[in-house]
């Protein structure tokens, strides 16, 4: 039977990733108490979750490409982690248009053990560098494939040709948050062919979030990322109350259910999110956009009178694969021509 069908196969090589105050910290434009998090770290080091992500939303030194810093920066990020996670690794997300090695280097020598390294699977072939001088200083390096969906999975399996065996895994991520289940069957299992260890990383806009999290185990992913009570970017993640709960009921108590729920209260009482534009989120997830790109779509709709979805259609038949900056530009003047 499968894990779906009501039980756990190979449950002891299923892990939790915890990213609550990684992605979780878009939710609230990047500001967090360090009494919080202080607390919430302290707590989550007791909890049977595998790893934990702290730092920016959009990677470690975001800030260097223009985009709003986080008011924690990211050594103040590797003291509270190594001072409170005394028996459970964390790490950082990373981009390689921002995050300089060097960084990467330096924290890991503060007790970083893992970075994943995010980027489009058209750009891996351009970063193959990046990533293998990565893995020679950083214990754990893994490849996050933002925006998987857009690229054809024979195409994305492609792209990862040359990619250093001393990734420790590569990840399917649902940006969008448009994969239904069956994608991320399909996705996860030819990843898994040529790669043993496969995350994924789901977003909530259309609600399957947490099923294919499941989904994703059940194609043959040995960890997923969730957030406590889904905090995220826009309609935020997997909820890692909920994920363990139903992990429980399909075979064991892994992950302390009952405390991460508690821990997802308290999130809820101390994060307060940013109200999200529910049409947008929807929007983006059908048509293929990712929220980064709402304030400009939403921009651009109003300077050219015309609907966001059509723009955003129109940017995604322009594009040669998921839509750029430039393609929505593109878009708004073909509209108004």
């Amino acid at each position: 039977m499968s894990l779906l069908d009501g039980r756990l196969d190979e449950a002891p090589t299923i892990k939790l990733l915890d990213c609550t105050l990684r992605d979780g910290s878009y939710a609230v434009d990047f500001q967090l108490d360090e009494g919080f998090v202080t607390n919430l770290l302290t707590r989550l080091n007791d909890i049977p979750v595998a790893k934990v992500e702290v730092g920016h939303g959009i990677g470690l030194e975001a800030e260097r490409s223009g985009i709003k810093a986080c008011n924690i920066d990211h050594y103040r990020w590797a003291e509270i982690a190594t001072a409170t996670l005394t028996d459970k690794p964390w790490g950082m997300f990373a981009q390689p248009e921002f995050t300089r090695l060097s960084t990467v280097e330096d924290l890991s020598a503060r007790g970083m053990s893992f970075i994943r390294i995010g980027m489009e699977p058209d750009r891996v072939p351009e970063h193959l560098d990046y990533l293998r001088r990565a893995t020679e200083l950083c214990g754990e390096v893994y490849l996050n494939l933002m925006k998987s969906s857009a690229t054809p999975v024979r195409q994305l399996v492609r792209l990862l040709d040359g990619l250093s065996p001393d990734i420790a895994g590569v990840y399917v991520v649902d940006s969008y948050g448009a994969m239904l289940p069956a994608d991320v069957q399909t996705y996860v299992s030819a990843v898994r062919q040529d790669f043993p260890v496969v995350g994924f990383h789901g977003h909530d806009n259309l609600g399957m979030a947490n099923i294919n999290s499941l989904t994703a185990l059940q194609a043959g992913a040995t960890i997923v990322d969730a957030t406590l009570d889904g905090i995220g970017r826009g309609s935020g993640n997997a909820a890692i109350e909920s994920l363990a709960g139903a992990l429980k009921i399909l075979g064991s108590d892994l992950f302390d259910y009952a405390e991460l729920a508690k821990l997802a209260a308290y999130c809820r009482a101390n994060m307060v999110a940013l109200p999200e534009d529910r049409t947008m989120q929807v929007l983006g997830a059908v048509i293929g956009i990712h929220s980064g790109f709402f304030p400009l779509v939403e921009e651009l709709a109003g300077e050219y009178h015309t609907d966001p979805a059509r723009l955003m259609e129109t940017a995604v038949r322009i594009a040669d694969h998921s839509p750029r900056q430039d393609d929505f530009r593109t878009a708004a003047h073909q509209i108004s021509a």
